[in-house]
């Protein structure tokens, strides 16, 4: 069993970024995007400033002063590797996003990191949700370095709604 990480969140946040569950090397690191080939921090940087050379905890604060939370889908399962196709269904325990969404009333937005992420919120979280009615979710290219088929570019301009709905309310 692996387990992911306590969410990034303060009472400021309108939006909350999702993966499904951390690599490997997140794990190891016990840092959200952690791998060096994952886009994540490349484009947090473009778009927000938050600079991908700055130490972890100084990301992780920038992310909170953009009003930018961070977690994951899936508390625990089983996995071999890192690839997201790898995670046994069957063992999954998705995370508490029903108390998240109470406790910090200010999110607004999910923004699910690739379409694993996005399919197990869909699978696992969105029935719990249905009376969040004012919560808008989007599914956004994978910062993995695994969708290679991307360049960091048309990520990013993807990934430049996060920009646009904060900006809405």
């Amino acid at each position: 069993m692996i387990t992911s990480f306590p969410p990034v969140v303060n009472d400021e946040c309108k939006a909350i970024i999702l993966g499904s569950m951390p690599g490997i090397k997140s794990l190891d690191e016990n840092e959200y995007y952690a791998h060096p080939r994952n886009s994540f921090w490349f484009i947090m940087e473009k778009l927000f400033k938050v600079y991908s050379d700055f130490e972890y905890k100084q990301r992780l604060k920038l992310l909170l002063n953009n009003k930018i939370a961070l977690w994951d889908v899936i508390e625990s399962c089983e996995r071999k590797g890192s690839l997201d196709s790898s995670i046994q269904d069957e063992t999954v325990l998705v995370n508490d996003f029903a108390d998240l969404l109470l406790e910090y009333q200010n999110i607004k937005y999910i923004f699910c990191n690739g379409n694993a992420a996005y399919s197990a919120f869909q699978k696992y979280a969105m029935p719990e949700l249905e009376k969040f009615l004012n919560i808008e979710v989007y599914k956004l290219p994978s910062s993995s370095p695994a969708n290679a088929r991307m360049s960091l570019d048309e990520k990013t301009l993807s990934w430049e709604i996060i920009k646009q709905k904060l900006k809405e309310k």
